[in-house]
């Protein structure tokens, strides 16, 4: 059968290419093995979201005498707990299929491969396909990155799916590399009573992001009991009388740490085997698929979107690339603009970020100038007992205009928005200031440090000169 295009994958870059151009009237076929939404809604963002909303309820269940509140008898069931997850997958993954399906779009259910030209070939249980296609959009995401240690394939050792899949809370955990997922899986384990211990090899967690807020990240995740083990590496593991012990050097000393599972989170790499990539001309390397601004591959018609990329693992960058490539695929003409790319790390409190840190802003040479306000002077975080935190802005210093926004702090996720806006649209710290905000609102803390770029605010008391 022919189409005007073929996406193969279907997660949040694929399914969303595929809608846009049924959209512009092109006709679709939508290649996927495994389940609609992907990573991302079934063993990634969507579940862990779910699990995390979990262990917040359980947080203020415990604490709820600070807010006047008694309550005996609480508990909770693990299984219960994953099993709604497993639900809210069920509903958006039907919900996908419903929009997939009143788009037009054909879906096809196999593992595809670049068949030269304009040809895909889907291997399915009732056996080998051929289709053609004008254009090709991949998108295959991502898989994990096995450990690269002595027993990295040992029975203790799971990564995120296996995580997901346990059936009960493991009395402790080592989490090998504090990225956004082995900090967010670390966070609603250690909620729910496991002991965990993250090892990562460079000198702070979340390597890459503003050093200032890691930091004060760093010490609430401390506060609430999990162990942070930074310049450290895992050089073994063996097994244990109840998991594994696992081998950790920190460059002067060494230890031991016996634990029930091993959560390995050492990154992930571009889903491309089996791809026929070579075959088809697509030039690609470790990192991932090489793409232009308008997402095309090397090889003409055939364009690349996501994960499979390695630019931004993040679904919303995907879906936003998988719109590029359908209206290329379309004949349309559409770039990409990674300029306010948000970024959002979903522990307790959570942690966005927008634009440049203030590291990246001075190696750039920059002349900057950086705010910060505290939510504990704010009074709809005090008001909620969520005073843990900050906003801070980072200013050309000419120009006023924001170059970076991050946000340590409740809904962080929800008020990085804010700054994306900023970002995107060179709005100035001064647009951010004069711009009235609801009262009580989480919003007023960006206001309020933008008030204080270009001088003095009201709810924070003047320093002494």
């Amino acid at each position: 059968m022919d189409y005007d295009v073929a996406v193969v994958g279907g997660g949040p870059g694929g399914y969303v290419a595929a809608i846009r151009a049924a959209q512009l009237g092109a006709k679709v076929l939508l290649i996927e093995k495994d389940q609609l939404g992907g990573v991302c809604l079934n063993r990634g963002c969507i579940p862990t979201k779910t699990l995390l909303k979990s262990a917040e309820k359980w947080r203020e269940l415990n604490r709820c005498g600070d807010f006047g509140l008694t309550a005996g008898n609480i508990g909770f069931d693990y299984r219960l707990i994953t099993g709604r997850a497993g639900q809210v997958a069920e509903q958006l993954r039907k919900g996908i299929s419903q929009l997939v399906k009143s788009n037009a779009v054909d879906c096809k259910a196999g593992t595809a491969r670049l068949a030269g030209g304009d040809r895909i070939s889907v291997a399915a249980a009732a056996g080998t396909e051929q289709y053609s296609a004008r254009k090709i959009i991949l998108a295959t995401g991502s898989v994990p990155v096995r450990l690269p240690v002595p027993g990295g394939e040992a029975p203790c050792v799971i990564d995120s799916d296996g995580l997901l899949a346990l059936s009960e809370v493991p009395r402790n955990m080592v989490v090998v590399g504090a990225g956004a997922v082995g900090i967010e899986f670390a966070a609603i384990f250690q909620s729910f009573g496991c002991d965990v211990t993250v090892v990562e090899m460079a000198p702070s967690i979340l390597p890459g992001l503003d050093g200032e807020i890691v930091k004060r990240l760093a010490l609430l995740l401390r506060r609430q009991g999990i162990k942070l083990l930074t310049n450290a590496r895992v050089t073994g593991i063996r097994p244990g009388t109840d998991g594994g012990v696992v081998e950790v050097f920190d460059g002067v000393d060494k230890r031991e740490i016996e634990t029930e599972k091993v959560l390995a989170s050492v990154g992930r790499v571009p889903a491309v085997e089996g791809l026929g990539l070579d075959e088809a001309g697509v030039a690609h390397s470790r990192k991932g698929i090489r793409v232009s601004a308008r997402m095309e591959t090397t090889a003409a018609g055939v364009y690349a979107v996501g994960d499979v990329t390695g630019e931004y693992l993040w679904a919303h960058a995907a879906s936003a690339e998988g719109m590029v490539a359908a209206e290329n695929a379309c004949g349309q003409k559409a770039a990409i603009n990674y300029r306010a790319v948000p970024g959002c790390i979903y522990t307790t409190p959570e942690l966005a970020m927008v634009g440049l840190t203030e590291q990246e802003a001075l190696q750039q040479g920059k002349e900057v100038r950086v705010s910060k306000f505290n939510f504990a002077a704010n009074g709809k975080a005090v008001s909620m007992g969520e005073p843990d935190g900050m906003v801070k802005i980072i200013a050309e210093q000419n120009t006023d205009a924001v170059l970076g926004m991050h946000i340590l702090g409740p809904h962080a996720s929800d008020l990085i928005m804010e700054g994306a806006l900023a970002v995107q649209n060179q709005l100035t710290a001064r647009d951010l200031a004069h711009t009235i905000h609801p009262h009580p609102s989480l919003s007023e803390a960006i206001m309020e440090c933008a008030h204080r770029v270009n001088g003095a605010i009201v709810h924070q008391a003047r320093l002494k000169a």
